[in-house]
């Protein structure tokens, strides 16, 4: 089992930037593929981003690409979310997570979360 601590999420004007980050400890030796969700208040927890060990794939939801990015640093055991041109719909509870299946970790059913991070966009 993989323990997961996120941070760097704030109050932020529409059109401005945060970076999240997401620190891995526990079983890192084992490899694991990372990714982003979000949860806005009344709504189901949803897809982000994701990215695999390796790094050579990476998935975005529709309503990010472009905008943010998912990347990883392999000897910090963390992985970040950069956010550009937020927007106030972006407003919710990231939370970080991790399986040894990049299929996996796309949906809701991964086996480590991280707490989440509150990101607020304000109009």
């Amino acid at each position: 089992q993989v323990q997961l601590v996120e941070s760097g999420g704030g109050l932020v004007q529409a059109g401005g930037s945060l970076r999240l980050s997401c620190a891995a400890s526990g079983r890192t030796f084992s490899p694991y593929a990372m990714a982003w969700f979000r949860q806005a208040p009344g709504k189901e927890r949803e897809f982000v981003a994701a990215v695999s060990w390796s790094g050579g794939s990476i998935y975005y939801a529709d309503s990010v690409k472009g905008r943010f990015t998912i990347s990883r640093a392999y000897a910090k055991n963390t992985v970040y979310l950069q956010m550009n041109s937020l927007k106030p719909e972006d407003t919710a509870v990231y939370y970080c997570a991790a399986d040894p299946s990049i299929d996996v970790v796309r949906t809701t059913n991964v086996r480590s979360w991280g707490q989440g991070t509150q990101v607020t966009v304000s109009s």
